[in-house]
This record gives C-alpha cells, structure tokens and sequence, in this order.
C-alpha cells in the first residue's frame, strides 16, 4: 500500500539580505527529499529591530524570487514555548488538515523547545554562516540605488511610532532654596541637567543619577524624588511622529562642587524665587520652562 510522504516545514527567520548558501542548500536538501515544502517564517513583535530588521513580507518575497513553488507561512513569536508550539501545529493543521508534517531546522533553531506533536529533524549546517554577521557587515553601507532608497523609507514608515525617554534632574541646596542650572554649548538659555535614558540604565532613577555625574561631575546627591513626566515640546521632534517624553527627579546635593561636563558648557546656581524672572527674561530654554514652572510652584517662598 503506498502512503504519501509527509510535507516538509523548514522553520526559521531568514533575516539576512539574499539567501546565502547556508540558506539555499538547507532548502534544497529539504525539497529532495519531499514533494511539498512550507516555509515558515518567525515574525517579531518588534518591528524593525536589529536582530529582525526586515518584516515578513519582505522576507517572503525574498523566497519567492528563488522558490516560486514554495508555500510561505508566518507565524509570530510568542513569550512561552508551549502556546508557540501549539499555534505552528494549528497553523499548520489548520492549513492543511489531510497531511503529516516532518519539521525542519539547523543551527540555533527552534526544535529544543518544540513541545507540539509533529516529528523534527535538525539539519546540519553545510558552513558556518552567522545571520548577525552578515547583518553587522553592511549595517552602515550605503548603496547608490533608488531601490536602497525606498527600502530605507520603507522601513522607516513601517516602525512603530516612538517615544524617546529622557530624565531631567533637579538638583538643590541650601534646603532647596537653590537650584543648578546647565547650559550648552551652542545655546544662550539656561536648563536642567539631564538627557536620554539608556538601555544599560535598569530605572530612570539610575538614568538619572548616570546623566548627573556625567554632566556634574563627582558629586554625591541624596535619593532622586519622582516630581512629575511630561511631553516635551523639543524643536527637533515637533514636526516628527516621534515624541520626547521626560521624567522629571529632584535630589539634594550632599557633597562635591559640580562641574560642567559632557554636553554642557557652564553651569550655574540660582535661588528657586528667580525662576518665575528668568523665565521672563527669555533666560530659560524654552523645552525646560514647564519643568522650571513646576519646580517653581512647588519649592518657591516668600523669603
């Protein structure tokens, strides 16, 4: 009695700029040995990553022009192994309820934490090819192509859109009756030390204690005080989709004398009363006079 062969499913995320040869014999030595081969492709919740820069339609696309009988699937990432390992045997069931499945990967693939209920096979790599590799190599070519062109506009148009988060610091002495202020290089106005959080930094709190010493130099300040966040009205994002958003701390300085540093050109201490007067005078940047507003409403006296 003859049986069908089982339909072929190579796993992976192709996410490399052309099928290198790691990639095209992987595929061949599948499709020798089966009648039918499905490519399923993992797709991010993060879009336009590093690690998964292209999205699936254009990974799909890649495929076809080599594998125009190929049937292509895609199927998204999810935090726990075995809700992804259902979903890949429903999609597939689901798909194609009269046929068995033989699962394909190699190297880093996904087949240590398949828990579904189709056979796998791993497949050795032919070379040692790295997709981050690959990636990293070109990261910073640029190609004289109108079709280089459109992909980056393509790209971009098709992240999500952003908010950049940033900290700003309010540092005080004298029980809070004296502020600091910094100012940049290429500006007349004053600010608040601050900048963007970074992906290194595990709070804003300690984005905010790194972005202090880097601007102020080595000094010891006391625990950093949550006083508000705001949406920043930052020139350089105003016509923008992305947005600036800002968390606001106040601390007290303990010991040290700050010192410009970083990005900031000078720096200078006023008394919290003369922050309603230099807003007047055109002497506060202009992104800063909400936080310096609200600062000032809270900490002024009538000393």
């Amino acid at each position: 009695m003859l049986t069908n062969k089982p339909t072929a499913v190579i796993i992976a995320r192709f996410q490399t700029p052309a099928l290198h040869e790691g990639h095209l014999s992987l595929i061949r030595q599948v499709k020798q040995k089966h009648n039918r081969l499905i490519i399923v492709l993992g797709v991010s919740p993060v879009k336009g990553s590093r690690k998964n820069p292209l999205d699936y339609y254009t990974r799909e696309r890649m495929l076809k022009q080599l594998f125009s009988d190929i049937i292509i699937l895609p199927l998204s990432d999810q935090a726990i192994d075995k809700i992804w390992s259902q979903k890949l045997d429903d999609l597939l069931s689901n798909n194609f309820p009269q046929e068995t499945f033989v699962l394909y990967g190699s190297r880093d693939s996904f087949i240590p934490s398949y828990t579904g209920r189709y056979n796998t096979e791993a497949l050795p790599p032919v070379q040692d090819f790295n997709a981050t590799a690959q990636r990293e190599a070109i990261s910073d070519k640029v190609f004289d192509t109108e079709e280089f062109r459109a992909g980056v506009i393509y790209n971009t148009y098709n992240l999500f859109p952003k908010v950049y988060p940033t900290v700003d610091i309010a540092l005080f002495r004298q029980n809070r009756r004296q502020l600091l202020l910094g100012r940049k290089p290429n500006e007349i106005a004053w600010r608040l030390p601050g900048g963007f959080a970074d992906p290194t930094d595990n709070s804003f709190e300690m984005a905010a204690r790194r972005e202090l010493r880097e601007e102020c130099g080595e000094v010891e300040a006391g625990p950093m005080q949550f006083e508000l966040s705001l949406l920043m009205d930052d020139w350089r994002y105003r016509a923008e989709v992305d947005k600036i958003i800002t968390t606001l701390f106040s601390t007290d300085l303990l010991f040290g004398e700050p010192a410009a540093a970083d990005d900031l050109a000078a720096m200078r201490w006023i008394n919290v009363n003369e922050i309603t007067q230099l807003i007047a005078q055109g002497e506060i940047v202009s992104t800063h006079i909400p936080l310096l507003e609200k600062l000032s409403e809270k900490y002024s006296t009538n000393d």
